[in-house]
């Protein structure tokens, strides 16, 4: 059966398709709803028509695209916190002045060097009710305070805003944080907190304490801090407390994917459950009881792991390939996938945003599909060759799929993946079955020595494999530029090519052919595109200087650090030259005055010198210089004031002041991000 003849399939198209335009063209709620309407009586009136006329079909189908996709368009704005009145973004002080805040903890996030981060839930802000979701941030200090998930708190301060990314082509934190319907973070101390003695004791509530009753008894069992700490990742999705070394060395050997929970954790421990239960013979009563079975450990496993979204997503996954099973139905892996999507998009859909969400059905996805097609390439008679050859095929397959947005997303391509598959999977499958094993004594006691002892070897057999597949960094290929007509064009190459494969013919491979011209063009395109632009770029850099003039693929850096070298290959600069497919030319220290684009700049640094003569068109301020402002500004005359991230706040802010009394704009890039001068 083809794919696309399930009409579910299209109808989630659809709604996907809904999704998109809701979230990039953000149409008000009038118009969304009325468009819901109308699709919704149109396709009344064809259900009807269609059961007396079946030439009619074809319009009712057509009406069902409609109301999916108008669905799809209202489920995503329902899902926006900011489109509700009670959400905290409304409140008109909350922001400017101290207010008595009231919220719950939901969710334990990765701590830094400073704060210990959770997420958190707004009850009230001055004993008015209002909700939303926001980041806390509690200073570290050498109080014992513990707190717990569920946890209702006061405190007196101010929400600060999310701030966007200060400097061009870098991740927008604030964007991330918003798809999440974060648009706030509370700073405090723990001591400035107070505690209600009520707790909200919801699932999340019950998730954290049975994860903190893991925790605890792991460490009584002498559990290695450092291998704990991954194994809470690998089988509960927790990944807060590993090292940033750890984390690099999963990066460069391309097994990010391990320590991210998802279908294939879900899918070892669906598979463990499977063996546990084979005993129990497959009739009507015994298939029900498995089904529950699976359905309820799954259920369970979702809640240890905290009810992380890429957990959920899985769950969900597995949980209709189980009832599947149970309802005798072989049934169509591209159906389940895109059922679960469906099912999980409507209850989250701002997930179809999510990169973990993208890539894990990517993957999914390319090794249903594309890996039977390698598998045929040979066909080995050896077991230990059949083995490799398997786990080579699988990689290859979910490499391929995921690789476009990898490089569209990271920018760099762990060479040594095939490898790192192939090593570890053995490992990884024994550690999964012992660390299931250990996590459910973990939930009643302390687990026994000698299993915590083999549990704990094998990750750290795990590690070693790890870091010595890393350590070949020239493997690791980095700092890849990759735009969006690049992610489109050569996944229309990789899908027409794998259908021609599929089964060959001469339409396919006139496809094939036109998808290549496509991403020649899509290069081309990209090389015009880069050749033609300008700009001058000052960064907002807080220790240094960096300004930079670009003319097509070639930039010259200007800097006060007198290390230039490592001013040049800092992440503030390397991302620009990623993002633009630009290559540096030329660094040198910084001058007193530029020239670009018929623009005069002059930059003033500590030293506060500078030529009365020069009348420039943008002034940059550097490195809190010590002038007397006002007469700077009578004796220059200046359009436009650029204070870049050197200079203190307390300065910049005077600088502000004097700028609006003479309605000179002022641009500040600790506040606004980086100045663009093209």
């Amino acid at each position: 059966m083809k794919v696309l003849d399930f009409p579910l399939i299209k109808i989630t198209i659809a709604f996907l398709f809904g999704i998109l335009v809701s979230y990039y063209c953000w149409p008000s709620i009038e118009v969304s709803l009325a468009f819901l309407g109308i699709s919704s009586i149109l396709f009344c009136i064809f259900y009807f028509i269609s059961k007396k006329n079946k030439t009619s079909n074809i319009l009712f189908g057509i009406c069902s695209y409609f109301i999916s996709f108008s669905i799809g368009i209202c489920v995503l704005i329902f899902h926006t916190d900011t489109f509700d009145k009670s959400n905290y973004t409304h409140s008109k002080t909350v922001f400017e002045k101290p207010q008595f805040i009231t919220f719950t903890l939901r969710e334990k996030l990765k701590s830094n060097d400073y704060n210990d981060r959770y997420i958190g839930l707004i009850n009230s802000i001055d004993k008015q009710i209002y909700s939303g979701k926001i980041i806390v941030n509690f200073q570290k200090d050498s109080l014992q305070n513990p707190l717990i998930i569920g946890n209702i708190i006061q405190v007196k301060t101010t929400l600060q805003k999310t701030s966007s990314s200060k400097n061009p082509n870098q991740f927008d934190y604030a964007k991330y944080l918003a798809d999440k319907q974060i648009y706030a973070q509370l700073y405090c101390q723990k001591s400035e907190i107070k505690i209600n003695e009520n707790i909200k004791k919801d699932i999340w509530y019950y998730s954290g304490r049975l994860h903190s009753t893991i925790l605890k008894n792991l460490q009584n069992a002498n559990f290695s801090k450092d291998e704990m700490n991954v194994a809470l990742a690998l089988i509960l999705g927790q990944q807060q407390e590993i090292s940033s070394d750890i984390i690099k060395d999963y990066q460069y050997s391309g097994a990010t994917h391990v320590l991210s929970v998802s279908g294939l954790h879900v899918g070892f421990i669906m598979l463990f459950i499977m063996f546990i239960l084979k005993p129990i013979p497959n009739t009507r009563k015994g298939s029900a009881i498995k089904l529950i079975s699976i359905l309820i450990s799954l259920a369970g496993f979702a809640v240890i792991s905290g009810l992380s979204p890429s957990v959920l997503r899985s769950v969900v996954m597995f949980s209709f390939v189980a009832i599947g099973n149970h309802l005798r139905r072989s049934g169509n892996i591209y159906h389940t996938l895109l059922v679960s999507i469906l099912l999980i998009l409507l209850f989250e859909p701002y997930f179809l945003f999510d990169v973990g969400f993208q890539l894990s059905y990517l993957a999914l996805f390319f090794i249903v599909w594309l890996q039977p097609i390698l598998k045929k390439i040979w066909s080995p008679k050896n077991k230990i060759a059949i083995y490799i050859w398997d786990a080579l095929t699988v990689s290859f397959a979910a490499q391929i799929g995921t690789l476009p947005l990898c490089l569209y997303y990271f920018h760099q391509f762990p060479g040594l993946f095939f490898v790192t598959n192939i090593i570890i999977l053995p490992v990884l499958s024994f550690i999964m079955i012992a660390g299931i094993i250990v996590m459910i004594f973990a939930i009643f006691k302390s687990p026994p020595e000698i299993l915590v002892y083999i549990f704990e070897k094998s990750i750290f057999i795990l590690n070693k494999m790890i870091h010595y597949v890393a350590s070949f960094e020239s493997f690791v290929i980095q700092d890849i530029s990759f735009n969006f007509y690049y992610l489109i064009t050569l996944y229309f190459l990789i899908i027409s090519a794998t259908i021609w494969s599929k089964k060959p013919s001469f339409n396919k491979l006139a496809i094939v052919f036109v998808s290549i011209i496509s991403v020649q063009l899509s290069f081309i395109y990209t090389k015009r595109e880069t050749a033609s632009q300008k700009e001058l770029i000052v960064y907002n850099a807080k220790k240094n200087t960096l300004i930079s003039k670009r003319f097509g693929r070639e930039i010259t850096l200007f800097t006060r650090d007198t290390t230039i070298e490592k001013s040049s290959k800092s992440n503030t600069f390397n991302s620009y030259l990623v993002g633009n497919f630009s290559i540096l030319n030329k660094s040198q220290q910084i001058k007193n005055v530029l020239f670009f684009n018929g623009k005069k700049i002059a930059i003033i640094d500590s030293s506060g010198v500078y030529e009365n003569t020069v009348q420039p068109d943008i002034l940059v301020l550097t490195q809190s210089p010590k002038i007397n402002f006002e007469r700077l500004l009578q004796e220059t005359h200046p359009q436009i004031i650029i204070a870049d991230g050197s200079n203190s706040y307390a300065i910049q802010k005077m600088w502000k002041e004097s700028c609006e009394k003479k309605n000179i704009p002022f641009h500040a890039t600790a506040e606004k991000g980086f100045y663009r001068l093209n």
